[in-house]
């Protein structure tokens, strides 16, 4: 016997939808990314103007992309989303300051890459995500 689907409900729908948008958006900003890395090099020669247009598309491509992902959130999304952003950069203000300080003054035997940052940022961000989501289930 041959089941049928149920129809997608709006909810589900715009979530989807919402979800594929970002993926694009993602991609678009990855794709900036690598313009603005390997572009002055391979591309115009480190010149000064292509590589601040390739800075400009990549942040406020982002910029977008996220405004545009909050907006379609509903009110608790917003809450757990901005919740664990505002966690985020408190533990970046936190951690990076002294992380650069160290650095300045070699109290650590490497160098302060912004990388490390980024995994601690993004490691903030995931776990606290994932505890707001389980928090207002």
């Amino acid at each position: 016997m041959n089941q049928l689907k149920p129809p997608e409900q709006g909810y589900q729908s715009r979530i989807r939808t919402s979800n594929r948008r970002l993926y694009i958006w993602t991609g678009a900003w990855l794709a900036a990314t690598a313009l603005m890395a390997f572009g002055p090099k391979f591309l115009w020669n480190k010149a000064v103007v292509f590589t601040m247009l390739a800075v400009g598309l990549n942040v406020a491509g982002m910029i977008v992309a996220h405004k545009n992902l909050i907006m379609e959130m509903d009110e608790l999304q917003r809450k757990i989303n901005l919740n664990a952003l505002a966690i985020t950069v408190g533990v970046a203000l936190i951690a990076g300051i002294p992380y650069s300080v160290m650095d300045t003054y070699d109290v650590i035997p490497f160098h302060a890459d912004i990388g490390h940052l980024l995994m601690l940022m993004s490691l903030t961000f995931a776990i606290a995500h994932r505890y707001g989501m389980r928090h207002y289930r």
